[in-house]
């Protein structure tokens, strides 16, 4: 697998929210649900290859899975934890999602 195989793999998908729109509008700041054991200098070369933009930092988090009944019955299940990136964009840069390549 090459450099750039692996690239395509780290980020799973965009995170909205209500609090992430306000991010992205304040403070140009976007968050990401990333693959769980990627680091920070992975992110960066994956957003800026899939997007075309310079990133001023990247902060992370590991998201703990929550504990969910699974039947009507006493059993209880945990959800699995995952990873997301506020990836915060220089001034003047921004991502477009519709007009995406």
């Amino acid at each position: 697998m090459t450099y750039k195989e692996r690239l395509l793999k780290v980020i799973q998908s965009i995170h909205i929210s209500e609090k992430t729109s306000m991010q992205s509008e304040k403070y140009n700041t976007f968050v990401f649900r990333v693959a769980k054991h990627t680091n920070k200098t992975d992110i960066k070369d994956a957003v800026r290859m899939l997007f075309s933009v310079e990133i001023n930092h990247i902060n992370t988090i590991t998201v703990s899975g929550k504990y969910k009944r699974i039947s009507k019955k006493n059993h209880f299940g945990r959800r699995d934890n995952w990873k997301k990136a506020y990836v915060t964009l220089k001034k003047g840069q921004k991502i477009d999602f519709i007009n995406t390549k």
